[in-house]
């Protein structure tokens, strides 16, 4: 019995590794090559139908051109995590992040998304000048989520690295389930 074990996979391995395709082949003869610096990250390039789609919202992922005087926004969050302790299963939470542009130019949120479905922010759309602040809140439906949570609300901005991320948790105390219903015999 091992000995044909070993002969089928002997067997197996040789057909496998036997394949002569020319990889040349599958090369598009149209296609060009691409410096690294021109793929990703590079906010100098346009987008080609090479590049790498990280998100279906359009404005989510756009790549902005640095300015033209070197001046950015920044946003300096009072807290860039909240702990709502412990809640009941089903409570929907709340929370406000204060955040002030301590750039140079007008801050603009291009979006703010939650990692799921459970965890809603809600952004200033209008730009907020320097020195001045504005504010996020963060919502949380805990219906479904018993035990420790964490998420995460990905902001997209025009800032230096063009991201930031806020962080919320809750220890959800699960439903209490209902008492099955069980037969009583008597005899």
């Amino acid at each position: 019995m091992l000995r044909k074990s070993i002969f089928a996979l002997f067997v197996f391995a040789s057909v496998v590794s036997c394949k002569k395709e020319d990889a040349l082949s599958k090369i598009d003869p149209n296609s060009k090559d691409i410096p690294i610096n021109e793929y990703v990250g590079n906010p100098q390039t346009q987008p080609t139908e090479n590049t790498i789609k990280q998100n279906t919202n359009p404005e989510a992922n756009q790549v902005t051109p640095p300015p033209a005087d070197g001046k950015y926004p920044a946003m300096t969050f009072n807290k860039k995590e909240h702990d709502f302790g412990v809640i009941n299963e089903g409570d929907k939470v709340e929370t406000t992040f204060t955040f002030t542009n301590t750039g140079e130019a007008d801050l603009i949120i291009a979006n703010a998304a939650g990692s799921c479905g459970c965890t809603v922010p809600e952004f200033p759309k209008e730009p907020i000048k320097p020195g001045k602040t504005g504010k996020m809140k963060v919502s949380f439906d805990s219906n479904g989520k018993p035990g420790m949570q964490q998420k995460s609300v990905n902001i997209t901005a025009n800032t230096a690295s063009g991201k930031d991320v806020l962080t919320i948790k809750a220890n959800v105390t699960p439903k209490a389930k209902p008492a099955e219903k069980s037969a009583v015999t008597t005899q």
